[in-house]
């Protein structure tokens, strides 16, 4: 077998390869990507129209084409199936396992999907038919129907001729799963101890009977949850008689990890949809839109709140000078506390384990910064505004602010995610907005009742 090449995309490369597609120089094409991965070629076709990526994956082995396609984003990839025909996506979905050619079917307008899943191999076919009956977010919908199995009754001897035969539709299998008469998921045994144990022994008294396994109805995070705190390179799926009907691998996780992690970052970035750089501008401006009419809404509300206190402000024009520093302390408060909060709900044990100490902790921190702020921000007044009522008004309302921030901060992801939100979306502009109403509040009324 031929060691596959590392691949650097350079600007030159890129210009000679599209001078190379623009002269249908077939042969510097095979030759450029012989032996190059296929994570490589996708990054290199992405500088390329649809068309033109076509064309490169036609002149390569069909196995490489499927994997290209596979890797592609879901965004990208809808769009560039849409250029070949249904002959040619049966060819190449032909060559992925079950759960990847599921989801590229789920990606078919439905008179396409319905062509190419009667092209497909009876016994692929018969595994995808299966798959798509459940939504893409759950262990059925993210689990592949290739694995290997064998009964609980055969011999170390048969158990290993079994998985020969079963071996050569699956790619990687880190340990074989015991069934019973009925199919129901009983154990697992790993492949060190078939190689280690008495031949004659049957398989049910070397087998771990006391796995983790996940239902079909179970959502994705909480099997990447599963995966995570077990430590787990696979994990089988049952349905709800036990029986077991698939498996899930470590690389479905960490698409899942991945994806979570990016609408995470969106949601706390202020954009509301899932979006890519090079979506259309409508997209891009209807994504960031929401939370910015949200800032505006809250701006507005800070200018008209500040109007109240007009004379104060005519009387110590002094006082306005400390407005963006309270709203930028709160601001970035109550967004510290909202990501560590929103960190920790990671944890499904975070609720149940020390809840309140760990708030006790929250607030404990929020003092002792603000105590530290404020005699900072005192000893910076008093040394170039010299006015000690000044200095004590803005270092009291820093000191509150900080504490009601960290407040809100805290809080606020646990309500969002007590009611099923998300509860990113609280360390984004709803944060920002929310503590500048709060920190104008808080320094206002404390000049206010102190000057």
């Amino acid at each position: 077998m031929e060691e596959l090449v590392h691949f650097e995309l350079t600007r030159e490369f890129v210009e000679r390869f599209q001078k190379a597609l623009d002269e249908r120089d077939n042969s510097f094409i095979i030759e450029s990507l012989e032996n190059v991965k296929a994570a490589d070629i996708s990054a290199l076709l992405y500088e390329f129209n649809s068309d033109e990526s076509k064309y490169v994956l036609d002149l390569l082995p069909l196995e490489t084409q499927a994997e290209i396609i596979n890797d592609l984003d879901t965004d990208t990839r809808v769009n560039f199936i849409k250029i070949y025909q249904p002959f040619e996506l049966i060819s190449i979905i032909n060559t992925l396992h079950s759960d990847d050619a599921a989801d590229i079917l789920n990606e078919l307008p439905i008179k396409v999907r319905e062509e190419v899943l009667s092209g497909l191999d009876p016994e692929l076919r018969h595994q995808v038919i299966d798959l798509l009956r459940y939504e893409e977010n759950v262990a059925g919908g993210l689990m592949a129907k290739e694995l290997i199995k064998v009964h609980d009754n055969l011999t170390v001897v048969q158990c290993i001729e079994e998985i020969r035969k079963q071996a050569e539709s699956v790619d990687k299998f880190y340990a074989v799963y015991v069934v019973n008469e009925r199919d129901v998921l009983v154990g697992r045994v790993s492949l060190k101890d078939l190689v280690i144990s008495d031949a004659r022994k049957v398989v049910s008294e070397i087998c771990e009977k006391d796995i983790v396994s996940v239902e079909t109805y179970m959502s994705d995070l909480e099997v990447a949850d599963i995966m995570r705190k077990y430590d787990l390179e696979s994990v089988p799926v049952v349905n709800v008689q036990g029986q077991l009907v698939g498996r899930i691998t470590i690389d479905d996780v960490v698409d899942v990890i991945t994806e979570q992690a990016e609408e995470d970052r969106q949601l706390m970035s202020g954009i509301s949809e899932d979006v890519e750089e090079d979506d259309s501008v409508w997209r891009n401006t209807r994504a960031r839109l929401p939370w910015l009419l949200i800032g505006i809404a809250g701006g507005l509300m800070n200018a008209k709140f500040m109007g109240l206190f007009e004379e104060e402000l005519a009387r110590i024009t002094a006082i306005a000078f400390f407005t963006p520093l309270i709203q930028a302390t709160g601001g970035n408060v109550g967004i510290q506390s909202s990501s560590v909060i929103v960190q920790s709900l990671a944890n499904p044990g975070f609720v149940y384990e020390g809840f309140w100490a760990r708030l006790a902790k929250v607030f404990l921190v929020a003092m002792l910064n603000g105590l530290f702020l404020s005699a900072l921000v005192f000893g910076a007044n008093e040394l170039l505004f010299n006015q000690q009522k000044l200095s004590l008004v803005v270092s009291v309302a820093l000191f509150s602010v900080v504490v009601f921030a960290s407040f809100v901060g805290t809080v606020t992801p646990l309500i969002l995610n007590r009611f099923g939100f998300n509860p990113a979306l609280a360390s984004g502009p709803f944060i920002t907005t929310t503590n500048d109403l709060l920190g104008l509040t808080i320094y206002f009324f404390t000049s206010h009742l102190l000057i």
